[in-house]
């Protein structure tokens, strides 16, 4: 199973265009979180951060203050300079607040 995803991996590095990869690597900064809006289906958690500062519709972000987990979100909807979030998964006890840092999960190999 490794080695079928080892090569699934290669087989798309190989196949996204070295410019792609190079603007997916880049790093992407801590986004605060500007504020918190509840909706009657989800609650909406918005981040000044957006696409200018490589964040991207889909992906995950932890959400977290003084380096304590507070919650993960995914991206849903993206402007130059700011961004919006649903909740995914809430640590017990927590809630999100304005000034909390949103950092994409990333994945170590």
């Amino acid at each position: 199973m490794l080695r079928f995803l080892q090569c699934s991996l290669l087989a798309l590095v190989v196949a996204v265009p070295f410019s792609a990869r190079a603007a997916f690597a880049r790093t992407v900064a801590p986004a605060k979180v500007v504020a918190v809006q509840s909706l009657p289906a989800a609650d909406l958690v918005l981040l000044g951060g957006g696409f200018d500062t490589g964040l991207r519709s889909g992906m995950v972000c932890r959400i977290s203050r003084d380096r304590t987990p507070v919650a993960e979100v995914v991206l849903v909807g993206l402007r130059r300079s700011c961004s919006a979030a649903l909740i995914l998964e809430l640590a017990p006890g927590q809630s999100i607040h304005p000034g909390d840092l949103a950092t994409v999960k990333t994945l170590s190999l």
